[in-house]
């Protein structure tokens, strides 16, 4: 029994191979760029917006799109896209959801580039951002026909799983002041979903959800009748922790 194990050892140890034998006999599969593509949403004029950026491509020159950029060797996906948003917009305090990989062999002009996105939900009006260059603005996503790369496809990834969580999950706070009404939080709706909802059945899904606290204050200089205030019970900044991908 004894001489039947060690010799299954000593064929499971023949059967072994190096990291540096794989690396060697397959080298065309070591040389795959990795990236991250981060999707900055934001919400003005009652439009949903997302930040986007002049792309520096030849290829591409006339072509807005996302904030991405190469996956440093020593660098972990969460931190190259953290450090994307914080060198292109001097935010760091964020919370980023990894949303899906993208993988097609021409997406990049420069070679094979596997992309993993991350999208996050940003209060355009609290949030001072270094927009300053390369031509970095906000874009109403109604507005958006094209982009460079594939990058209209994975934001049209990204806004449908925000449609898809925004019922579920209270996601929304981000994009709102503190104190809001129920028409304004309606109308954030309707910009995301793209669609007009009910008043009466939008405030009973949302009452359901116990999600708000309703304060003791009216609206302040709005041409209807003001409306009382609400605000979220809580708001953690991580609060997408714990949605499945």
């Amino acid at each position: 029994m004894y001489i039947e194990h060690s010799v299954m050892t000593m064929t499971n140890h023949l059967n072994l191979k190096s990291a540096a034998a794989e690396k060697s006999s397959h080298p065309e599969y070591f040389n795959i760029a990795v990236s991250v593509d981060c999707v900055i949403f934001g919400y003005e004029g009652k439009e949903l917006k997302v930040l986007l950026i002049k792309s520096d491509f030849e290829e591409f020159s006339d072509l807005y799109s996302l904030l991405g950029d190469l996956v440093k060797p020593d660098e972990d996906l969460d931190a190259a896209s953290y450090r994307v948003l914080r060198e292109r917009t001097g935010l760091d305090d964020v919370f980023l959801q990894q949303v899906h990989t993208f993988g097609a062999v021409d997406r990049h002009p420069s070679g094979r580039v596997v992309s993993t996105a991350y999208y996050s939900l940003v209060n355009i009006n609290s949030h001072k951002l270094n927009i300053n260059t390369n031509d970095l603005h906000w874009h109403s996503i109604k507005s958006i026909k094209k982009l460079a790369f594939d990058h209209k496809k994975i934001l049209d990834t990204c806004v449908q799983m925000l449609q898809e969580q925004i019922m579920d999950h209270p996601v929304v706070h981000n994009l709102l002041p503190e104190k809001f009404s129920l028409r304004a939080l309606q109308e954030l709706y309707e910009a995301i979903l793209g669609t007009s909802l009910d008043r009466r059945n939008f405030r009973k899904k949302i009452a359901l959800k116990n999600w708000l606290s309703e304060l003791d204050e009216l609206e302040e200089g709005v041409t209807h009748r003001p409306g009382k205030l609400h605000k979220f019970k809580t708001k953690p900044l991580n609060l997408l922790k714990g949605i499945s991908k």
